[in-house]
């Protein structure tokens, strides 16, 4: 199924919002602890919205609690404690995207999705890209962090499943309903692994740009993101969506070149090219399958 250029727009928008997001939530690390931004992240994707928004209509009370445990806790709340234990910001962000394969994987399992071979020759493309981006970095990287975040990574794609199957009507309600259902599991984890002291601090810890980082990453990034990815991931198959969150990567690396004037190397360049001819290979999957793939 082709996407519309409306929604292919839509899409790569997010992916943008997405990779600067790496860089915002670093921004709140400077005065915050990693496990507290995130509790507060879903904390205001929550309150006060739940007391004006109406709860999702044909949406089960467990399918919020579910998908509100695994998209805070399960992916934010893992990916954070993965940079704790020393993946970089960077890194994360392309360990992370390794969801869009297992994404279409479980979309072909569970929902009989087809994998075609042009599919399959996409993916090859951007696995190139994203390994050859992981090889040029610098940053350190740890065995413990790479595996959290490609649990991470399963989290997303359950949550990806989860949109698929139960189809909320209104993405909006959804997404601030079961980010209610996140704080207490965020809480209990923060409290499990660093005991009190990051609620004892967070009055002192707080500053102007912790302050836009959580609102930033509220709003902008949950609400407006994942309500965009949300809809587009129920209206269209796993195969013609997932692809685009290779994007958030490269989208990073480019905001830190526009931002930050981080220099990028013909290497570094080639990597994202391939990228992104994995991704146009996806999103023209159907032109190019021809007339029989109708």
């Amino acid at each position: 199924m082709k996407l519309r250029y409306r929604d292919l727009f839509a899409g790569v928008l997010v992916t943008v919002i997405w990779g600067a997001n790496f860089s915002v939530i670093g921004l709140g690390l400077q005065s915050l602890d990693a496990f507290m931004l995130t509790l507060l992240r879903f904390t205001f994707c929550a309150i006060p919205l739940v007391l004006f928004i109406q709860r999702p209509k044909g949406v089960s009370w467990l399918t919020l609690a579910v998908y509100g445990a695994l998209f805070g806790a399960g992916l934010w709340w893992v990916v954070n404690f993965a940079m704790y234990n020393g993946l970089s910001a960077g890194m994360s962000s392309v360990f992370l995207q390794f969801s869009a394969f297992f994404t279409i994987l479980l979309s072909h399992l569970v929902l009989k999705e087809a994998i075609t071979r042009i599919h399959m020759l996409g993916m090859l493309f951007s696995l190139a890209g994203l390994l050859l981006i992981l090889h040029l970095s610098e940053a350190v990287s740890t065995t413990v962090g790479i595996g959290l975040v490609l649990l991470a990574g399963v989290s997303w794609s359950l949550c990806n499943l989860i949109i698929k199957l139960k189809r909320p009507g209104d993405m909006v309600a959804f997404i601030v309903w079961s980010s209610l259902f996140a704080v207490p599991v965020i809480g209990g984890m923060t409290l499990a692994v660093e005991g009190p002291a990051p609620f004892r601090n967070l009055l002192s810890d707080l500053t102007w740009g912790a302050g836009f980082s959580i609102v930033f990453q509220c709003y902008i990034t949950t609400i407006v993101g994942y309500w965009i990815w949300n809809t587009l991931m129920k209206k269209y198959p796993a195969s013609t969506v997932a692809p685009l969150s290779l994007l958030v990567p490269v989208s990073g690396i480019v905001t830190s070149w526009l931002l930050f004037d981080e220099q990028m190397s013909v290497a570094q360049l080639a990597a994202i090219g391939l990228v992104f001819v994995g991704i146009a290979i996806f999103v023209s999957s159907a032109r190019l399958a021809g007339p029989q793939a109708a």
